[in-house]
């Protein structure tokens, strides 16, 4: 009697479509599950492994629509930050009230539970690991700075698209991550009213 030999070479790349799962929405979940496994254990914890688990699919079909652990990680930001993608939207108009605009546009987003709980996992990963900040230092570049200096009709467009941003996250983080007083229990209303003039000059003043 002879043995049945050994078994054929698994192939590398992306999976057998009887393993793996890729019904509809398998993307979604796969960046679903991105997304909370980077928020619950940051980006050093967090493994491809983990997320295709999470997602119910095979780690090569995390490869195959994403590649990287770090591209993962850029997907599933993108994913976290896109209502505050709009912000060069939002600051476009009538240049006087820019400032405003911007700031109100801005912490609307920290002051909802709902969008403040991501916000604080990407920042979180960020502040404690290198190739996370340089994916979200990529993404602010290219996808919020570069677009709100575009529209400015000022000198050096660039730098002040990026010290109001900068006096921005300064603040949230004091508020919302620190969680000093008196600016953590301070009245949104009146912390606008206190920011929409530094972030006016910074757009709009030469």
């Amino acid at each position: 009697m002879t043995g049945a030999g050994p078994a054929p070479a698994r192939r590398r790349g992306r999976p057998a479509r009887t393993e793996r799962a890729d019904g509809p929405g398998a993307r979604e979940r796969i960046l679903a599950a991105a997304r909370t496994q980077f928020a619950e254990h940051g980006y050093d914890k967090a493994s491809v492994r983990a997320i295709a688990k999470a997602a119910a699919v095979d780690p090569a079909l995390v490869h195959h629509y994403f590649g990287t652990k770090e591209q993962v990680f850029a997907a599933a930001i993108e994913m976290t930050l896109a209502p505050a993608l709009s912000l060069p939207e939002a600051v476009a108009g009538s240049p006087e009230a820019a400032g405003e605009r911007m700031a109100r546009f801005v912490f609307g987003f920290w002051e909802d539970p709902a969008t403040r709980q991501p916000l604080l996992a990407v920042l979180r990963s960020a502040l404690t690991n290198e190739t996370a900040a340089g994916v979200l230092r990529d993404l602010i570049r290219r996808r919020l700075l570069e677009r709100v200096a575009g529209g400015l009709d000022v000198p050096d467009p660039a730098l002040r698209a990026q010290l109001a941003a900068g006096h921005l996250i300064g603040i949230a983080m004091l508020r919302y991550v620190v969680k000093m007083d008196p600016i953590a229990s301070a009245d949104i209303e009146d912390v606008i009213a206190s920011v929409a003039p530094a972030l006016q000059r910074y757009l709009t003043e030469e």
